[in-house]
């Protein structure tokens, strides 16, 4: 019964909001003390924009995602489903083990929204905004959330995953995606001793490029270590040649509010290439994948 009564009850909801909301408005302060990049965009615009897009999804995981998600975990640890509910693991450590399979789980989705057509035209969503900064985490499609709900299930049943898991995995997915996905601009040698460990923002802004090859690198959203047994590890990419978006959609009115939640429903642009029909190249340096550059 102690063990079911720890596992059974989620992280409370205003922990969430506070951690949520405290780590976004952090890192926007930073951003302005220590930008990485320069803005394309006006901050305030973007943010404005982002945050609608954010609002639309997260009603969407509330009367999608989250019904289900809240009993299913119940079920789950009730009738002990899945792989860390058979092994016999103390609680403390069940909630690792389920939080590091929902990690790579997570890391296998990622790379299907850029590899299969139909998930790719939500996903772009995310990847056109012309800048990367704390807001771009919170910047994806509410039908992107919906599509990836059976997914969600699946790693529900098959990981064994207790509500305690999954919530406090949501918590530090929501701290990791907007640390990663910051304009704030960390001394290199202390982000070289983070990004052993976990997803850093020069790390994440390669994935942001408008270079393909880029772009189809470093997958992970918690730890690092996924891109690197996977060979999709990229990190040796100056960071002041990188252009942030998609070569298709370069100016401000093509990444409108509208058009933006418009945009999977609508035929489709060549992504990888400029309206000129150009493709964006970059030759990789001689130096080490793993070595991450200023």
């Amino acid at each position: 019964m102690r063990r079911a009564g720890m596992l059974g009850r989620p992280v409370p909801g205003w922990l969430n909001v506070a951690l949520g909301l405290g780590t976004f408005v952090g890192l926007v302060w930073f951003e302005r003390k220590r930008p990485l990049r320069r803005w394309t965009e006006s901050p305030r615009r973007r943010n404005l924009r982002n945050l609608a897009v954010a609002a639309l999804s997260a009603a969407a995981i509330q009367l999608t995602e989250r019904p289900v998600t809240q009993r299913l975990t119940a079920v789950v640890e009730s009738r002990r489903w899945g792989v860390v509910q058979c092994l016999g693991l103390p609680p403390w450590l069940e909630v690792i083990a389920a939080v590091v399979l929902l990690d790579y789980t997570l890391y296998v989705w990622h790379v299907l929204t850029h590899k299969v057509p139909v998930l790719w035209r939500f996903h772009l969503v995310h990847h056109v905004d012309l800048d990367l900064d704390a807001s771009t985490a919170l910047r994806f499609h509410f039908g992107e959330l919906v599509v990836s709900v059976p997914w969600r299930v699946g790693q529900i049943i098959l990981i064994g995953v207790s509500p305690l898991s999954l919530s406090i995995w949501h918590d530090l997915l929501l701290v990791s995606i907007l640390f990663h996905h910051s304009n704030v601009e960390l001394p290199i040698g202390l982000e070289r001793s983070l990004n052993r460990l976990i997803v850093t923002p020069r790390m994440h802004g390669i994935h942001h490029s408008i270079v393909r090859d880029e772009t189809n690198s470093n997958w992970s959203s918690g730890l690092a270590i996924w891109d690197r047994l996977h060979g999709t590890l990229r990190l040796n990419v100056p960071q002041e040649e990188i252009t942030i978006g998609v070569p298709v959609y370069r100016e401000s009115e093509d990444v409108e509010l509208l058009k933006i939640i418009a945009m999977p429903f609508n035929e489709q642009r060549p992504t990888w290439k400029f309206p000129d029909n150009a493709e964006p190249d970059r030759k990789a340096l001689p130096l080490p994948a793993e070595r991450l550059l200023p």
